[in-house]
């Protein structure tokens, strides 16, 4: 009997019973603006604001609409102007080429290694383009951070992590998005914690992050924020930065506080799926697992895996097939995006040379969500269908070779 997933690759789990208690609080109080406080009341977003930065071990922390606008502030608190160079990944999602074309920037593009991470050879023969780089680390994997600082700390590069899937991840024991003078993370539904969209901006840095708070909204009120440099560092910056309102709401806040607090057993539950999956796929004749250093302590909420050099038809048998199973894959090597599959020939607005090199593994990259709605015995069936199915494409392959 042919095995079948019946499960549902989109649903996440419910938002934790503290976090409904204290959403409705909000929504009774009638407070829901970032700045609508009780006097002496800090407020959800100012007291997430303050636990985050203590969970990554930042001076300051911003609560924000999305991650995509953490990272447009970014770029705009270091100062970044239109017509600037900004390197960033090859492999990575639409808003991260978006967030610096939205500061009419221009995005130049670093290829990607087998493993899913920046090429840091092609990095380094690009660092005398820029002086800033936005490293995506795409779909959860990082790569040498040692070695990318060494060559960003000689070249003088500032560095902004997009840390999209990588909340709760380290390198050694640096959490992601702690190497760069600024972070950026999301809290979008289908990230390490849902708030909807959201997300965060942290650095240690006062100018920066005073200019982010007045570019977030804060008019006048940037002593209402969770974490907030002295004011002679407002007194700076505050006529001469623009308002770009983005700061997160209440009720957004308060549905993540409890989030935040389970999320290093919420990182454990996907690792565990993940391994699941990996191990069920080792050894798959013609699909080749992406193996994780061990400098890395990744977080497992999705999964990749290659069949490089693979025809356009056998790959789209192999979604097909195993769509037909229930098992829902997606594939970055299509000439047209699908979903959030594009890539970066695909972002007409940031001309591009070839990569033939990226070219040809982007080609091959299958990505798969793990939510933790799955079980672990769902995960084992899961890779049991996709080896299934890998396996009877390249036999057929092969017989025709």
């Amino acid at each position: 009997m042919t095995e079948v997933f019946k499960g549902n690759f989109t649903q996440q789990e419910p938002i934790p019973d503290e976090g409904i208690s204290a959403a409705l609080d909000v929504l009774k109080s009638g407070r829901l603006h970032r700045y609508n406080l009780d006097p002496g009341d800090v407020g959800e977003v100012g007291r997430l604001e303050q636990e985050f930065a203590a969970s990554v071990g930042a001076k300051y922390c911003l609560a924000v609409a999305s991650g995509g606008y953490a990272m447009a502030t970014a770029l705009r608190a270091i100062g970044v102007q239109p017509g600037d160079k900004v390197l960033t990944n090859a492999f990575t999602l639409a808003p991260v080429p978006g967030s610096i074309a939205s500061v009419n920037a221009v995005p130049v593009f670093v290829g990607v290694t087998e493993n899913l991470t920046i090429d840091l050879d092609d990095l380094e023969a690009k660092v005398d383009q820029v002086s800033v780089l936005m490293l995506s680390h795409m779909r959860g994997h990082l790569c040498d951070m040692d070695r990318l600082m060494a060559i960003c700390d000689a070249a003088g590069i500032t560095v902004i992590e997009d840390c999209a899937h990588t909340m709760g991840a380290y390198w050694r024991d640096v959490p992601s998005g702690r190497f760069g003078k600024i972070g950026c993370y999301s809290t979008q539904t289908y990230k390490h914690m849902n708030s909807g969209e959201g997300g965060f901006f942290v650095t240690d840095e006062d100018e920066v992050m005073a200019r982010a708070i007045i570019l977030s909204g804060s008019y006048m009120l940037y002593g209402r924020h969770g974490t907030v440099p002295p004011d002679e560092v407002f007194e700076r910056v505050k006529y001469t930065t623009p308002n770009v309102s983005g700061r997160m709401d209440h009720l957004r806040a308060a549905i993540l506080r409890p989030q935040l607090a389970s999320l290093d057993q919420q990182c454990k539950a996907w690792n565990a799926r993940y391994k699941a999956v990996e191990e069920g796929l080792r050894n798959t004749p013609g699909l080749t697992v992406v193996d994780r250093p061990e400098e890395e302590t990744y977080v497992g909420s999705s999964i990749q895996f290659l069949l490089l050099n693979w025809s356009t038809e056998a790959v789209n048998d192999v979604v097909a097939r195993c769509a037909a199973r229930g098992v829902e894959l997606k594939w970055f090597g299509g000439a047209e995006p699908t979903g959030f599959t594009s890539r970066y020939d695909s972002w007409r607005y940031a001309p591009s040379e070839r990569m033939p090199e990226s070219d040809r593994i982007l080609r091959g990259i299958l990505d798969m969500r793990l939510p933790l709605t799955f079980s672990l015995e769902d995960c084992a069936l899961i890779a049991r269908i996709i080896r299934a199915e890998v396996g009877a494409v390249w036999q057929g392959q092969q017989a025709a070779e």
